[in-house]
């Protein structure tokens, strides 16, 4: 700047707010500032602490009328440099003011030559980046689309980086545009959803790949953006058989990531990418599998022009069941069976089963699900001499896991006691009449209340914990329901109501909301899966071999089958016992 006073306060905010006659007056000394030069009028040449101008200022904010004014006074501004080297057009690139960035664009046009014109719109500041650039890099499309027309030369400019406008999701104008790993502009714009303005500018772009093989549609399909995958498809819809590097279509990716809709709009727009595999031979519905996307997998088992792919093995024998029981994902084990298109005993190049390949599962519940499951529709383990089979390796972490679990129950238990005693030692003792002496009093209603959460909740956790290794315990209910009989016998009939409803919603609510959970959690299957798993004799053969390598699963599920109809007889003996102690 010509002088580089600092701006006074009165100017400043003038301008930030676009008061444009304001700043007329403050410049020609028709109001008198009291800031840094009291009784002297302000420049255009006075800078903020970071050497930004008035013009920095009403472009940042986008007051083309004060942008305007300025540019008239003094056309030098539009060049004038901050400590950034940012320049006005900069500054409402930043922003996103596209209005703006026009007025200024054309401001520059009509006030200076050609040569200085190129220096302003396609000035860079401190890393190298031009308004395009930063227009780009900030998402907004019409800034970038502003400049793209006024300059479409911008748009294959690099900056410090060695990054392109069009990398940034700004525009194209030229086919060389570059940018990390060769992607071009329309890479980045899939994540900016800016893809309409760069294919209009270059439809050609929808088949360019990075140095991945990687194509545009590659990462609208992993982003999932349906609107922009139809914008591409549209123009270019043979950019859908494009595979990269690793033999992965568009398709592949979305079923990775479980974008259910954008593997529908695929398959609606080329039916006939379901048959790419990768280089693994892999296709869609093995990559979904493998990843447990229950709700991909789902949509293959009910479309009729997907039946052939469920089947189809990959380049090492593996059907998108083999995949799905070796990750342990039991939700899309489950999907697939249930179709009742899924052939179970197919052996990969390994000679093994999906049943066989349960045994390297390390993790107890999806060991278990994965077995109930097969064994439900009949899978067969691979033909194997009965002394070779051995027990599943978890056996080991199964048993800690019990162990455990009976530690922590005993914990549990002891609080359990102690709230059961303790509601029948409670302050003030018993009258002769066998009554709390407390009844009525509000200290002793919330003791009760208190007294009575904690023994529930100790023998929910009791429950929980114990469940998973060894038989339900059903006396705790009984513990429960003792609980609250006592309380009822010692509590006044006038008192009954506002005392024990309270404590019986709390009882009840406790064993409702622990059978809900345990019911949606740990059973194994569904409850005509389970049964089947118990007592079915039909598959005499295959429950030996699954008794024989996995002995907790026939156990595990009949102690679930045990647990809920115990427990639901429990629960309906609460409700029965509150009705007859509370509401009588």
């Amino acid at each position: 700047m010509s002088d580089g006073m600092f701006m006074c306060s009165e100017l400043y905010v003038a301008a930030w707010v676009g008061r444009t006659e304001e700043v007329v007056k403050l410049l020609t000394g028709s109001s008198h500032p009291r800031g840094i030069h009291p009784g002297a009028c302000c420049t255009t040449g006075e800078v903020t602490a970071e050497r930004s101008t008035l013009l920095h200022i009403a472009a940042g904010e986008g007051h083309c009328n004060l942008i305007t004014e300025l540019c008239l006074r003094d056309s030098t501004l539009l060049s004038s440099a901050n400590s950034s080297l940012d320049t006005p057009l900069h500054s409402a690139a930043r922003s996103g003011h596209a209005d703006a960035v026009e007025a200024l664009v054309r401001l520059a046009a009509s006030s200076v030559e050609d040569d200085r014109l190129r220096e302003i719109v396609g000035g860079r500041n401190s890393d190298g980046d031009t308004a395009l650039h930063l227009a780009a890099r900030h998402g907004h499309g019409e800034a970038v689309e502003v400049l793209v027309k006024l300059a479409p030369e911008l748009a294959s400019d690099v900056n410090g980086a060695g990054v392109s406008p069009l990398y940034r999701a700004a525009s194209i104008s030229r086919s060389d545009n570059i940018g990390p790993m060769l992607k071009n502009a329309l890479h980045a714009a899939v994540l900016q959803e800016m893809v309409s303005l760069l294919l209009g500018w270059r439809p050609a772009l929808a088949t360019d790949v990075d140095r991945n093989q990687s194509s545009p549609l590659h990462f609208a399909a992993s982003e999932g953006d349906c609107s922009i995958i139809q914008e591409i498809l549209t123009r270019a819809p043979h950019s859908a058989y494009m595979q990269d590097s690793d033999g992965l279509s568009a398709l592949h990716a979305a079923a990775l990531m479980g974008n259910k809709s954008a593997v529908k709009l695929l398959l609606k727009f080329c039916p006939g990418t379901a048959d790419i595999r990768d280089k693994h031979g892999r296709s869609f519905l093995h990559a979904a599998s493998l990843r447990g996307h229950s709700s991909v997998v789902s949509h293959v088992t009910k479309n009729r022009m997907l039946e052939h792919i469920l089947n189809k093995q990959d380049s090492e024998g593996n059907t998108a069941l083999h995949l799905a029981v070796q990750a342990g994902e039991h939700n899309v084990v489950s999907k697939l069976l249930s179709s009742g298109k899924v052939q179970v005993h197919i052996m990969n190049n390994e000679g093994q089963t999906p049943s066989d390949l349960i045994e390297n599962s390390t993790a107890f519940f999806s060991m278990v699900r994965s077995v109930v499951n097969l064994y439900a529709y009949g899978a067969q383990f691979r033909p194997q001499r009965q002394h070779h089979i051995k027990e599943w390796a978890g056996q080991d972490i199964v048993k800690w896991r019990v162990a455990t679990s009976k530690n922590f129950a005993i914990v549990s238990t002891l609080v359990a006691t102690v709230a059961f005693s303790a509601a029948f030692n409670v302050p003030g003792s018993y009258g002769s009449d066998g009554k709390a002496n407390l009844n009525g009093n509000g200290m002793y209603k919330a003791f009760l209340a208190l007294d009575t959460a904690a023994m529930t909740t100790a023998v929910v956790a009791t429950i929980l914990l114990l469940v998973y290794g060894t038989a339900s315990r059903p006396h705790r209910i009984g513990m429960m329901l003792g609980f609250f009989t006592a309380i009822a016998a010692a509590t006044p009939t006038s008192d009954k109501k506002s005392t024990l409803i309270p404590l019986y919603m709390l009882i009840y609510n406790g064993i409702w909301i622990m059978i809900m959970v345990l019911s949606g959690l740990a059973m194994p299957g569904s409850f005509r899966v389970v049964l089947q798993v118990v007592f079915g004799q039909r598959q005499h053969r295959l429950k030996r071999r699954v008794n024989r390598q996995y002995p907790f699963v026939v156990i595990y599920a009949f102690n679930m089958l045990l647990f809920i109809v115990i427990n639901n007889l429990a629960l309906a003996a609460v409700d029965a016992t509150g009705n007859l102690k509370v509401f009588r």
